[in-house]
């Protein structure tokens, strides 16, 4: 994998600032300075490699992978996507790792009190590793949108997190995926602080009928791409 795009050269066409005042926590954790680069040291390049052993079966269904006592509640969804580089080369054996709210649009984190169930099965936490495809595939129950007193009647669409590595800690990017026909991304400002139509519509997933299992799960396919002019934009954070 390429190392993903460094602050200097980000094309702020196509991905969030870090001052968007719409978004209100980032006008605290914004950067008032330029950001000093710190330059990288073998270690930090050379490692660490994943392969096969660091990853459990279950690790990539996330309807499965935290049963305590029965099914988990919601919508089963198969997510489907390449993983590609800027001259869309697929890149293999790549950490993806995955996170997201239950059915209800809570998380299982201590954090987050918002007023709605807990699913004893479900946790919403998953990882996989890219084929030599650079394929990658996982099973998880559609996301319910939440609250989140950004401003009045503030509420997320549904979405997914996922964190992409390369050959080390170093090369990662991070971002969401939405869902085709959300009605709460026109007015989310974390989905619209990407100031280019077309960056927003990369965080788009899309309806994949041959990837549909009847009587089963819905298929939704999301592609990544890690650098370049047709970059995934990056995830600003939520805090």
């Amino acid at each position: 994998m390429k190392q993903l795009t460094p602050y200097s050269s980000i094309d702020w066409e196509s991905h969030p600032p870090y001052l968007h005042s719409p978004y209100r926590s980032t006008e605290k954790r914004s950067p008032q300075k330029p950001l000093i680069p710190i330059k990288q040291s073998l270690a930090e390049l050379t490692g660490p490699v994943f392969g096969e052993d660091d990853l459990r079966p279950l690790d990539n269904d996330l309807s499965r992978n935290a049963i305590v006592n029965g099914e988990p509640l919601g919508e089963r969804i198969i997510v489907v996507g390449k993983l590609l580089d800027d001259a869309g080369n697929p890149i293999p054996n790549a950490l993806i790792e995955v996170w997201q709210a239950n059915a209800c649009g809570r998380y299982f984190h201590k954090n987050d009190q918002h007023d709605a169930p807990l699913d004893p099965n479900f946790k919403g936490g998953g990882r996989l590793l890219t084929n030599d495809k650079g394929e990658y595939r996982f099973v998880s129950i559609k996301p319910g949108a939440y609250p989140w007193g950004n401003h009045h009647n503030a509420w997320r669409p549904a979405h997914i997190h996922f964190s992409v590595f390369g050959h080390n800690f170093l090369q990662r990017l991070v971002t969401q995926m939405y869902f085709p026909g959300d009605p709460l991304m026109p007015l989310d400002p974390i989905f619209n602080g990407i100031p280019d139509e077309n960056g927003r519509n990369r965080l788009i997933s899309s309806y994949a009928h041959d990837i549909t299992e009847p009587e089963w799960a819905l298929g939704y396919r999301f592609d990544i791409v890690v650098c370049g002019p047709k970059e995934t934009p990056f995830e600003t954070k939520e805090v």
